[in-house]
């Protein structure tokens, strides 16, 4: 993708318009870290650029943003025209923009200055008009500009600040933090997909508990997901839990996090105890929460809905909730129950995540270490091997169709997982036996 960048900008430059490698891509390049894309700034018109390289998507020409596919239109680089923005009623999009001839005017409406970088590929020549090599240096996030005309133009900036400075492990400039605390409860104004979007990333990029522990910090977390910053302080029992209450407890999830990681497997540690809270209660033996795996995947059902999550990545997010407590019951689990518990989709992150939740408390591996070693010892045709017997077999010996079937045919597979049947005749007489007409 890199060549191709530089491909698009050798073109401009013959055809007279300057043109630079621009933003994270310029970042992480100084940082040593391989770029998850390529932008582009230059004097050229959207017309003019579409006019160089006709096969273009132009999806944002509207903002002087047009995308540029690589010749095997795997990925694009996106090239945006040097330019000012005027007003964002909405807190998100600029209601006009006006195209420049100065890359130092088009640098100074971006956001923070580590991304406010210019590179000049063809010569190694770095451009920074706003001091972003030295707060790279100083690992500092900092707006360009005033934090609170920053923020204000754009409100997905507040999710962003706090998503680089968990990522790099910077500090937030004092006055853009405060900035954030101020203008957090207009975070309503991004749509619920970019906010779902930011949050994915601050779960998978590696930093996940310092990500929520900023969202805390700059009032952030009550805005977007209230039913975490619920966990603060909310004990438990110091002889299952001696790390502390259920927000301490998640953080350590997000800590020790795998990488790389699905984010369906980080939204599963984050919101596994998401009904504690609400069923909180004293007894007289010691701190309980009834029910809380029931209220939980009502709760997080709830979360994956309002941030318009797709069906299948919710329903392995409430499995994961759904499922984290019956670890406990493994190893006296019968043989078929384990055998149907270790075949469920993505089994390996529901081992992982109880794995990541014995860490965040009192530490004993031990149902993890039966799991992976009973899940090793079962290939899959022991796992799920072919049915002994099917509806159209007992039609065969006279069972009338109906809502029985599903009952025997369950018993049916239950004795054949645990290894009592092993055959279709041995099979035909059990269920005959079991279940007489």
């Amino acid at each position: 993708m890199k060549d191709h960048a530089i491909s698009v900008i050798r073109t401009l430059r013959d055809a007279g318009f300057p043109a630079y490698l621009v933003g994270g891509c310029v970042r992480d390049l100084i940082l040593g870290r391989k770029p998850a894309d390529y932008d582009v700034a230059t004097r050229a018109t959207p017309q003019e650029v579409m006019e160089l390289f006709p096969e273009t998507y132009a999806v944002g020409a509207q903002f002087g943003v047009v995308l540029v596919p690589t010749p095997d239109r795997a990925g694009t680089v996106e090239v945006a025209t040097f330019r000012s923005d005027a007003g964002y009623s909405d807190g998100r999009h600029p209601d006009s923009v006006r195209y420049s001839r100065d890359a130092r005017e088009d640098v100074e409406r971006r956001d923070f200055t580590i991304n406010g970088l210019l590179l000049d590929p063809l010569s190694d020549e770095v451009l920074d008009f706003v001091g972003g090599r030295q707060d790279i240096e100083a690992r500092i996030v900092r707006t360009i500009g005033d934090p609170e005309r920053r923020f204000t133009e754009d409100k997905l900036r507040l999710l962003r600040a706090v998503r680089f400075a968990a990522r790099f492990e910077y500090e937030m400039e004092t006055t853009a933090f405060a900035a954030i605390r101020n203008l957090a409860p207009q975070i309503h104004q991004v749509s619920r997909e970019r906010v779902a979007d930011e949050l994915n990333k601050m779960l998978t990029e590696g930093r996940a508990r310092r990500a929520f522990e900023l969202l805390d910090a700059t009032a952030l977390l009550p805005e977007v997901l209230p039913e975490i910053a619920a966990m603060k302080g909310v004990a438990q029992p110091p002889q299952y839990h001696p790390e502390g209450d259920v927000w301490q407890h998640t953080l350590l999830l997000l800590e020790n996090l795998p990488q790389p990681c699905s984010h369906t497997q980080a939204w599963g540690a984050l919101l596994h105890d998401v009904g504690k809270p609400p069923t909180f209660r004293i007894a007289p033996d010691r701190i309980r929460f009834d029910g809380h795996v029931e209220v939980g995947v009502r709760m997080a059902e709830e979360i994956c809905r309002r941030l318009r999550f797709s069906n299948a990545d919710s329903g392995q997010i409430l499995a994961l909730i759904q499922q984290h407590m019956r670890f406990g019951d493994l190893q006296r689990m019968k043989e078929s129950t384990l055998k149907k518990f270790l075949r469920q989709p993505k089994i390996e992150e529901h081992i992982e995540q109880h794995r990541l939740d014995c860490l965040a408390s009192h530490g004993d591996l031990t149902l993890y270490d039966f799991a992976r070693e009973k899940l090793a010892e079962s290939p899959p045709e022991v796992m799920r091997p072919i049915p002994l017997l099917t509806g159209g077999d007992l039609i065969e010996r006279g069972y009338p169709p109906g809502p029985r079937f599903k009952e025997i045919l369950a018993a049916v597979e239950d004795a054949q997982l645990e290894g009592r049947l092993e055959s279709r005749d041995q099979a035909l007489t059990w269920a005959f036996e079991k279940f007489p007409l």
